[in-house]
C-alpha cells in the first residue's frame, strides 16, 4: 500500500483515497513575473512523476495549478517596462510553459488564474466577513482574524503568541493580531483593482488558492504541494480560511506533501549572491531531460545541492541509462529487419536461458520499482532500480552481438518475446521517471527511424570505403563529425555500430 509522508501529522501515513480509483491533487504554481528558477521547477516536476505513477497504477488523476497572476512584483515588473501587468503575466506564462515542456513535465488539467477567478475569491472572503473569521478596516481592506481559529498553526507548529509574522506578510497596526493576514486590499494609484462589497481592490496572496482549489477539487481533495516555503504562512492561512469558510475542520487537503529547498553549491540561491540560476539559463547547457533526472535522483523532500559538477554526474548515469534504451530497440529492429536470425520455438539457441534470466530479473525489478514508489514515492530508491535493470540489459545485449556474426545468430521465438516484455517493463519505468520521451517519440515514427537508419548506412559505408583507401583524415573527420552531432560510432569484431551519445 501507498505510503506517503503528511506534513499535517509529521508521518507517513497510508494512503486512502476520497474516492475509489480517484486522485486528486492541487499544487502551487508560480508568480510569473520572471523566467522561471530552478527552484520552481522541482515542485512539479516532483508532482509530474507522482501524477505518472498513479496513472500507472490505474488511477483517474485530477491535477489543479495555480497561476499567481494578480502580485506585488508583477505589478512592480510592468511599471518599470512600462506595460501592463497582464503583458507581464502572459509573457512569463508563456516563459513557464516553454521551461516545463523541455523537463517533459505534463500540463495540468486546469490552470486558474487569480484574474480569472476573481468572483469565487471575493464570495469566499464575503462568506469569512459574515461567519465573524474576518473584519473590514475603515479603507476597505479584509483580514483574517487568527485569533477566532482556535486551530491556527496546525501545519507549521506555530503558535500566536509566535509574534513573528514570517515570509510576505507585513507588520501592520491597524491589525487586531500580528499574525491577522490581508484577505482584500484596497487599490492603491497604479494598480489593477476589481470592484467588491468594500471597494475597489484586489486579493491577499492567499485566498486565492483556497478558492482555486474548492472550486476545482471540492471541499475535499486528496493531495495539497508545494515547497517547504509554502508551508507557512501560505499554506497554514489556507487551512485556517478555507476550513472556516466551509465549517469543518476536516476539511480542504487530506494529505500535505512539500519539496525539500535547492541550494546552489551549498548556498541559498539568490539573485544578489549571483547563483540565481533559471530553467532556461541551464537548457542552454544541458537537455531538459537531464535536468529532470537530476532533479529525481534525490529523494523529493530531501535538501538538493545543484551544482556544475552534480549535474554533470547527472548527465552521465542519464547516459548510461538511455544506451541501455537504445540496445533494446537496436535489438528489436535487427528482429524486426531480420538482421538476426529467428529460431523456431523449439530453437536452442544460446540465448535462451540467458533472456529467460534477463526477464525473471527485469519482473523482480519492475516490483521493486513499484515499491520504491510507493514508499513515499521514492523516486531516487526507483531509478536506483532501473539502473540494476540497465546494468543486465547491457551484458544480455554485449553477448548477443559479440556471440557470432551478426545474421548468423539465432534468437528463438520465445526469446523475442522476452526482449519485447524486457523492453516494455524498461520503457514502463523511464515513463514514470519522464525519461526518454523525445527519442522513444522518433523511434516510434517507423518512417523516420528508417531514414535516420539508411542515412547513417550511408555515412558508415563512406567512412568504411574512406578507412580502406587509408584516407585516414576523411574517416576520422567523418567520426568527430557525427560525435560533434551527437552520433557514437562503435568498431566491432562484427561490424561498425553506431548510436546516440
Amino acid at each position: 500500500m501507498l505510503k506517503v509522508y503528511n506534513t499535517m501529522t509529521r508521518s507517513k501515513q497510508d494512503f486512502r483515497p476520497i474516492a475509489e480509483g480517484k486522485v486528486s491533487i492541487y499544487c502551487c504554481g508560480v508568480t510569473p513575473y520572471n523566467d522561471p528558477h530552478i527552484g520552481n521547477a522541482r515542485p512539479f516536476v516532483t508532482w509530474d512523476a507522482i501524477r505518472r505513477y498513479f496513472s500507472k497504477k490505474g488511477y483517474e488523476v485530477k491535477y489543479i495549478q495555480n497561476f499567481t497572476d494578480v502580485d506585488d512584483k508583477i505589478i512592480a515588473a510592468a511599471n518599470r517596462e512600462g506595460v501592463t501587468w497582464r503583458e507581464i503575466a502572459d509573457r512569463y506564462i508563456d516563459s513557464y510553459y516553454t521551461s516545463m515542456d523541455a523537463l517533459n513535465i505534463r500540463h495540468a488539467d486546469i490552470y486558474p488564474r487569480v484574474s480569472e477567478t476573481m468572483d469565487d475569491i471575493i464570495s469566499m472572503i464575503q462568506t469569512l466577513v459574515d461567519k465573524g473569521f474576518a473584519y473590514v478596516l475603515g479603507n476597505g481592506d479584509v483580514f483574517y482574524d487568527v485569533t477566532k481559529d482556535e486551530q491556527y498553526g496546525k501545519l507549521s507548529g506555530r503558535k500566536l503568541d509566535d509574534n513573528e509574522a514570517g515570509a510576505r506578510i507585513e507588520v501592520d497596526g491597524r491589525k487586531h493580531h500580528p499574525m491577522d493576514f490581508a484577505l482584500w486590499k484596497a487599490a492603491k494609484p497604479g494598480e489593477p483593482f476589481w470592484p467588491s462589497p468594500w471597494g475597489k481592490g484586489r486579493p491577499g496572496w492567499h485566498i486565492e488558492c483556497s478558492a482555486m482549489s474548492l472550486k476545482y477539487l471540492g471541499k475535499k481533495f486528496d493531495f495539497h504541494g508545494g515547497g517547504s516555503d509554502l508551508i507557512f504562512p501560505h499554506h497554514e492561512n489556507e487551512i485556517a480560511q478555507s476550513q472556516a469558510a466551509i465549517g469543518d475542520d476536516h476539511s480542504f487537503a487530506q494529505y500535505w506533501l512539500h519539496n525539500g529547498f535547492i541550494t546552489i553549491d551549498h548556498e541559498k540561491m539568490s539573485k544578489s549572491a549571483g547563483n540565481f540560476f533559471t530553467v532556461k539559463d541551464i537548457l542552454d547547457k544541458y537537455p531538459g531531460e537531464v535536468i529532470r533526472f537530476f532533479l529525481l535522483q534525490t529523494h523529493y523532500r530531501s535538501p538538493l545541492d545543484f551544482s556544475e559538477e552534480r549535474i554533470k554526474e547527472a548527465q552521465t548515469a542519464y547516459s548510461r541509462l538511455a544506451t541501455s534504451k537504445d540496445y533494446l530497440f537496436d535489438l528489436i529492429k535487427k528482429m524486426d529487419s531480420g538482421d538476426v536470425g529467428m529460431g523456431g520455438p523449439g530453437s536452442t539457441a544460446i540465448t535462451v536461458s540467458k533472456a529467460g534470466g534477463l526477464v525473471e530479473m527485469a519482473e523482480r525489478l519492475l516490483t521493486l520499482f513499484y515499491d520504491a514508489m510507493e514508499d513515499d514515492f521514492n523516486t531516487a530508491l526507483a531509478i536506483s532500480h532501473m539502473f540494476e535493470l540497465s546494468k543486465e540489459i547491457n551484458i544480455y545485449y554485449n553477448d548477443i552481438m559479440n556471440s557470432g556474426i551478426s545474421g548468423i545468430n539465432q534468437i528463438s521465438e520465445s526469446d523475442a518475446k522476452i526482449i519485447y516484455r524486457v523492453r516494455d517493463i524498461y520503457m514502463e519505468m523511464a515513463d514514470v521517471i519522464g525519461i526518454f520521451e523525445k527519442a522513444v517519440k522518433a523511434v516510434d515514427d517507423r518512417a523516420e527511424f528508417k531514414l535516420i537508419d539508411d542515412l547513417m548506412e550511408i555515412i558508415i559505408a563512406n567512412r568504411q570505403a574512406a578507412r580502406e583507401a587509408k584516407n585516414w583524415a576523411v574517416a576520422d573527420d567523418i567520426r568527430d563529425k557525427l560525435k560533434a552531432a551527437g552520433i557514437i560510432l562503435e568498431d566491432t569484431a562484427q561490424g561498425v555500430r553506431w548510436k546516440r551519445a
